[in-house]
């Protein structure tokens, strides 16, 4: 029989605040944390959950992996004692760029005063798998362990990753998602250079007025375990990973398939590993970065995926209230779906107001609007995007 696997915890740091309950109720209630054209988590002290030393050796999107990952080990129940061999357990974070802040530092520190300037610890403090690895010492995880870099679908391979060595029957559970620290000059000036941010500084997902995603910063990690262990132990299950697909473009390095076609293959490969159905998707977390180009190639995808039904679907985007976290996006984007779904409800495209031409789904403008289970008091079944540059397409389907 096919190993489930169920969300035991969830923790978030985000432009929305410190924890998984404030970015939900934060975008269901259509707040935004976007602030002077950037999502900095304002709200986010290292210091709260790290001393001074641990925090010196750690880039800060290892900071907010450590503060997300502890809330979420803790609403597992795993405070006081693993349920599990640490053997039996993963650790699997994505991230998209690793320690840019810290690479910067470093490099100004050796250009103005040389090599003895730059520190020991400059390659701990950049490399990408700096958060997995720094979550496994913390709480002692010595099974499957690495980091996932797919640029803007890493957090969401990561979970995938994770479901997947679960119901290998490679571990019990997973602490898995992503974080993201690259609001930096050099990160800035890049997707400026490229045009790939908003001059505006607004993000505003599938409307016509649309100019460029907003960068953002945070972390989301997820406990996922093995359904029936955690049932056992007494867990409250939050929800489930029931499918996984991804895909790859193939076309071009920064910009999506026009069609969606791989987009749309990624959407139904996730759907047929839950053994589900276009008619059984409640609702779509969408990728929706605000750029020209993804939301008009990721309506297309959702069109192709969903046939008929993508037009009865609510379709929203979490990044129009916090900003597109990168490699951080999928994880984060998982937890505020599962959060959505919870409370049977359908956040909204904070912003929207604007159609464009054949962009005509049904992005949930204005307000948050109330979920309807297709199937009496049974689980609300949602789709969540993550495209990456590098053609990557990466798929979850999220049950609660």
């Amino acid at each position: 029989m096919r190993r489930r696997v169920a969300i035991t915890g969830v923790g978030a740091v985000t432009p929305l605040g410190v924890g998984g309950e404030a970015l939900v109720e934060r975008w269901s209630a259509g707040e935004c944390g976007i602030e002077d054209g950037a999502g900095r988590c304002r709200e986010f002290d290292p210091l709260d959950f790290l001393s001074r030393k641990e925090a010196r050796r750690c880039d800060r999107f290892t900071q907010m992996a450590i503060a997300a990952a502890e809330e979420a080990v803790a609403q597992a129940g795993w405070s006081e004692e693993l349920p599990y061999e640490g053997a039996r357990i993963g650790c699997v974070v994505g991230t998209g760029i690793g320690g840019l802040g810290s690479l910067e530092v470093q490099q100004r520190g050796l250009i103005e005063r040389g090599r003895k300037a730059v520190s020991p610890l400059a390659v701990p403090l950049m490399m990408g798998n700096a958060a997995a690895a720094a979550l496994a010492m913390r709480h002692e995880l010595r099974g499957h362990v690495y980091g996932v870099v797919s640029a803007c679908a890493a957090g969401a391979h990561a979970l995938g990753d994770a479901s997947r060595i679960i119901r290998a029957g490679d571990a019990d559970a997973v602490l898995a998602g992503g974080a993201e620290a690259a609001i930096t000059g050099l990160a800035e000036a890049g997707f400026g250079a490229m045009g790939a941010t908003s001059p505006s500084g607004v993000s505003r997902p599938f409307d016509a007025r649309r100019d460029g995603f907003v960068i953002g910063e945070g972390a989301g990690v997820l406990v996922l375990e093995e359904a029936e262990a955690a049932e056992r132990r007494g867990a409250e299950i939050l929800g489930e990973v029931l499918g996984y697909g991804a895909t790859c473009d193939a076309f071009h390095l920064t910009a999506p398939q026009p069609t969606g076609g791989e987009a749309a293959r990624a959407i139904g490969l996730a759907l047929a590993d839950a053994g589900l159905g276009r008619d059984d998707v409640d609702y779509v977390n969408a990728h929706g970065t605000s750029t020209p180009l993804n939301d008009r190639s990721e309506t297309e995808a959702l069109k192709l995926a969903l046939g008929e039904r993508a037009a009865a679907v609510p379709v929203s985007s979490t990044k129009s209230a916090i900003g597109h976290l990168l490699g951080a996006a999928g994880a984060v984007e998982a937890i505020a779906t599962v959060g959505a779904l919870r409370r049977r409800v359908a956040p909204p495209t904070v912003g929207w107001e604007e159609r464009e031409e054949g962009l005509d789904l049904d992005y949930v403008p204005g307000q948050a609007r109330p979920l309807e289970p297709r199937n009496g008091d049974g689980p609300l079944v949602a789709v969540s995007d993550s495209f990456g540059f590098g053609g990557h397409n990466a798929v979850l389907c999220l049950a609660a």
